[in-house]
């Protein structure tokens, strides 16, 4: 069974016809950490045990990215403003996040996981689906598969550090059903028991409706899962469109036909991107050029890693006003000098001079290098030559090791995991580890 660790594109194929063989009916784990970036916290540092603490961003920004159980409890949310919560919670303590920790914690859980079924999805650093549908039964049934790893998390990760988890027999409703009992919960949802559960839980509750969904909801009547449950698929459509509206349905009947994806397969990357928000609010056109110029940079790590080249670069800057737009060409790219030059054009054409908090940039309409022809001149094929050579340093001595002249007294961005695992490379690089660590 575990073969398909080893070699998972040969045998994902006859494991799925196995599970469909043996298995009417999926048993579907969502496992979520419980304030997992605050409780990484508290497990390095015994005196943050027990006090309210709110986890910030490293650039010292003032916005609360993950708040500890004793934070949520005296009324402080994630994300919410320092100031704000030092208002309700006068003895807050904050620290700086440092991602790379968590993304150590995440790799310990995975190899966790990965014991008990070879389906096993990231979903995001602090939330995983596993399919244990042909497993659960090596572990004496789903609930004694469930405390078995919980018990190892508190044995091998921290005591610290807990986990909900949701049972159900689709990956909507195991989500819905990790969130239910938090912290350290779990819930199982059968056909027996979800409509009681659909009556105890909001329309937000569910993962794919937002604060703008729900409102279009709520101008239809629908004020509940159970409303929501009534409201007919051509209603629906009619609304939301044909996706929207179909999606809407299916979670008011409690369906999903998604499978677990396991981490270690590779997936089709559509885009590359970076969001950042800046310290402190800037009008210095220097400083924000600086900004984006280190992104542009980051992009094209992330790009040559995936060997991958883009036509299509997109800029949004976001502060006293909003802009976004993007540039296409007829080549594609995987230089930042190439990426940062479109940038450039898209602020010159906005005539922008007003302040900035937000920068993202992504790259897109993507193609695998080796795909593409080799142009005719050496100076490009030179050029690919210098960046790789330079990926090589900055891979071996750190990230932005080496970078362009006109970052010398600018800003030095941290290269961290994504919070979301959105980068195939980070994918693919915790397959590798994770199997390197079996072996």
């Amino acid at each position: 069974m575990y073969a398909a660790l080893n070699n998972p594109q040969e045998n994902l194929q006859n494991l799925s016809l196995l599970v469909i063989v043996m298995n009417s009916q999926k048993i579907i784990l969502h496992i979520d950490f419980d304030s997992y970036f605050a409780s990484c916290e508290q497990q390095f540092d015994a005196k943050l045990r027990g006090k309210p603490i709110g986890v910030t961003a490293q650039n010292g920004r003032t916005c609360i990215i993950a708040a500890s159980r004793e934070a949520k409890k005296l009324g402080i949310k994630s994300p919410s403003r320092t100031f704000e919560a030092l208002q309700k919670v006068p003895n807050m303590v904050f620290v700086p996040a440092h991602f790379e920790k968590y993304w150590e914690i995440t790799q310990k859980f995975l190899d966790i996981c990965k014991d008990f079924s070879p389906y096993v999805e990231l979903f995001s650093l602090d939330e995983v689906f596993m399919d244990v549908s042909s497993t659960e039964g090596l572990f004496d049934g789903v609930n004694a598969l469930v405390n078995t790893i919980k018990e190892r998390i508190k044995n091998e990760i921290g005591e610290y550090i807990t986990v909900s988890v949701g049972i159900s027999y689709n990956k909507l409703l195991a989500k819905l059903a990790s969130g239910v009992n938090k912290p350290n919960g779990v819930l199982e949802i059968t056909e027996e028991n979800i409509w009681n559960i659909y009556d105890g839980v909001k329309l937000s509750d569910f993962c794919g409706i937002g604060r703008r969904i729900e409102k279009r909801l709520n101008n239809l009547g629908v004020y509940t899962p159970l409303e929501l449950h009534k409201v007919s698929l051509q209603t629906l459509i009619k609304e939301f469109k044909n996706v929207e509206g179909h999606f809407l349905y299916d979670v008011g009947s409690g369906k999903d036909d998604s499978v677990v994806i396991p981490y270690y397969l590779e997936g089709e990357t559509k885009s590359v991107g970076r969001s950042y928000c800046l310290p402190q609010n800037t009008y210095d056109q220097r400083v924000i050029l600086q900004n984006i110029l280190e992104l542009c940079e980051e992009i094209s790590i992330k790009l040559r890693r995936l060997n991958k080249k883009g036509r299509t670069v997109h800029l949004y800057l976001g502060g006293e006003r909003t802009c976004h737009g993007r540039k296409t060409l007829t080549g594609h790219i995987d230089s930042a000098a190439e990426i940062f030059s479109l940038c450039k054009n898209l602020i010159e054409e906005w005539k922008w001079n007003s302040m900035v908090r937000q920068i993202h940039i992504s790259v897109s309409n993507l193609e695998d290098s080796q795909n593409l022809t080799l142009s005719l001149f050496d100076v490009d094929n030179r050029k690919d030559k210098v960046e790789k050579a330079l990926d090589m340093i900055n891979e071996k001595f750190g990230d932005h090791t080496i970078k362009n002249g006109f970052l010398l007294y600018g800003p030095s961005l941290k290269t961290v995991p994504n919070g979301f695992m959105a980068d195939k490379w980070e994918r693919q690089k915790v397959a590798k580890e994770t199997n390197l660590r079996s072996a």
